[in-house]
């Protein structure tokens, strides 16, 4: 083996740290790595790299001209938690409503896992920019049918992590995430009866534990149909109607104690 000569720096940021790692071998054969963390916070303010900043003005001016226009206000802040959120009931909503220019009517139940909500929405106006932050991944809708018996399965897999975004959608669950009681649209679930599930397409893979939806008997993921998109324009449609952002809790997910 011939004595390696080079040297290798590998960067990559992990919650606002710097992983900065450097290999460096001029005599031996065997390469040598060494590597430490670094901090990123507002201590680099102050060593900002001017030709950098003026470089990227003028796309920051732009997407700036974009993010920061005011396109919604919110009666009251929103945020997303388990088993149930006034941010996942509302998003579910949304994605629920938005099979209704596929079906022909909303879906059986709405879904989206906690995780994807990434941010809130405070009380007061609704910029562009914070739909982003809230919604930051490029899912799409994707409308899955299951027959009850396979639904019944996703209703453990959401019990099993207890509680993610649905609607239309009634579940008890124990605190050990046992499902003790469920009801779609008010009624109990039919094992051969099939439902409809507006999701997006990374739980539809059976992603985030959602291993059931991987047992759908169809599935219709139309094409361009963001859930960031599904949300803006649910946002402006309640702004044009002279309408406030809001929603409620309802006990879609129930934790019963012990």
């Amino acid at each position: 083996m011939k004595p390696i000569n080079k040297l290798l720096i590998v960067l990559g940021i992990l919650r606002g740290t710097l992983l900065a790692g450097c290999q460096s071998n001029t005599k031996k054969t065997t390469p040598q790595i060494t590597g430490k963390l670094v901090q990123m916070d507002s201590t680099w303010d102050s060593k900002a790299d001017s030709n950098l900043i003026k470089l990227i003005e003028p796309y920051k001016t732009k997407v700036d001209s974009v993010m920061n226009q005011v396109i919604g206000e919110a009666e009251i802040t929103l945020k997303s938690h388990r088993p149930e959120s006034l941010l996942s009931n509302l998003v579910a909503d949304v994605l629920r409503e938005a099979a209704i220019p596929v079906l022909g009517h909303p879906a059986d139940m709405g879904l989206v896992n906690m995780g994807g909500l990434r941010n809130i929405i405070s009380k007061g106006q609704i910029t562009e920019g914070d739909v982003y932050e809230i919604l930051p991944f490029e899912n799409s809708l994707c409308i899955v049918t299951l027959q009850g018996k396979d639904l019944k399965l996703l209703l453990e897999n959401i019990a099993s992590v207890k509680g993610e975004g649905v609607s239309n959608l009634s579940l008890k669950i124990t605190e050990t995430g046992q499902v003790i009681d469920s009801k779609i649209n008010g009624q109990p679930l039919e094992d051969l009866k099939e439902y409809t599930i507006a999701t997006i397409d990374y739980l539809a893979d059976g992603n985030d534990g959602m291993v059931a939806l991987m047992q759908a008997k169809k599935r219709i993921c139309p094409k361009g149909a963001t859930l960031r998109g599904l949300f803006l324009d649910y946002i402006k449609k309640q702004t044009a109607q002279n309408k406030k952002i809001s929603a409620q809790l309802e006990n879609r997910i129930t934790i019963i104690k012990d």
